[in-house]
C-alpha cells in the first residue's frame, strides 16, 4: 500500500484530537497507543480506509461525538467514518455504565464487519498487551487507572478473545488469546 496525502492528514487530525493527552496513569502520550493499534492494521494488509480509522477509532468516543463523527465523515469519507463508528461504545458524555456498555460492544461486534474487527481487534490487541506489562510492573495496583476492577477487565476480555476467535481476523486474535491468557495467569497467580 502506498501512503498518500490523506492519510497523512489522518495523521495531523489524530494529533489534533489527542495531542494533550495521556494513556491512564502513565504519562505515555496516548497518540502512541494510535500509531500502535494503525501499525497493527497495516501490519495485516488493512488498506489505507482502515489504517485511518485506526488513528482515529477513540476520536468520537473520547474526543466529541456525533460532531467529530461527522468531521471525519466529511474529510475522510463515509468508509472511514463507518469503522470509527463501528469502534465506537459511547456517543457521549457521561457515558453509560461501564458493565453495560462493553456488553452493548461485545454484542454490536457479533454482526460487525470484517473492517470494524480488524481495528478493534487491534486496539483491545494493544490495551492488552499495555495491561501485561504494566501488571509486571504495577501488579495489583495497576487495576485502580480504571474504571472496573481486575475481575471485570478479565471478563471482558475474555469475552473479546471468544468473539474474535470466532469472527477474526484470526492473526490477531490468537496474539489477543495469548497475551490475555499470561494475563490471567499472573494476576490469578497474584491473587491466591
Amino acid at each position: 500500500m502506498i501512503i498518500t496525502p490523506t492519510f497523512r492528514r489522518a495523521l495531523d487530525f489524530a494529533a489534533a484530537l489527542h495531542c494533550t493527552h495521556l494513556r491512564k496513569g502513565t504519562q505515555i502520550p496516548y497518540l502512541s497507543h494510535l500509531f500502535s493499534v494503525c501499525a497493527l492494521v497495516l501490519e495485516q494488509g488493512g488498506s489505507e480506509e482502515e489504517a485511518i480509522a485506526a488513528l482515529l477509532h477513540d476520536a468520537v468516543e473520547d474526543q466529541g461525538g456525533e460532531p467529530t463523527l461527522r468531521a471525519i465523515r466529511k474529510e475522510f469519507g463515509e468508509a472511514v467514518a463507518t469503522i470509527v463508528e463501528g469502534c465506537t461504545d459511547a456517543f457521549g458524555q457521561p457515558k453509560p455504565l461501564w458493565r453495560s456498555r462493553k456488553e452493548g460492544y461485545l454484542q454490536h461486534l457479533e454482526t460487525a464487519s470484517p473492517a470494524v474487527l480488524l481495528v478493534s481487534c487491534a486496539d483491545k490487541l494493544h490495551n492488552a498487551r499495555t495491561l501485561l506489562l504494566d501488571y509486571r510492573q504495577h501488579g495489583e495496583a495497576l487495576w485502580r487507572r480504571f474504571n472496573a476492577g481486575r475481575d471485570e477487565t478479565l471478563w471482558y476480555y475474555g469475552e473479546l478473545v471468544s468473539l474474535f476467535s470466532r469472527r477474526g481476523p484470526a492473526a490477531l486474535a490468537a496474539e489477543l488469546a495469548r497475551t490475555v491468557d499470561e494475563l490471567r495467569s499472573i494476576a490469578s497467580g497474584a491473587a491466591e
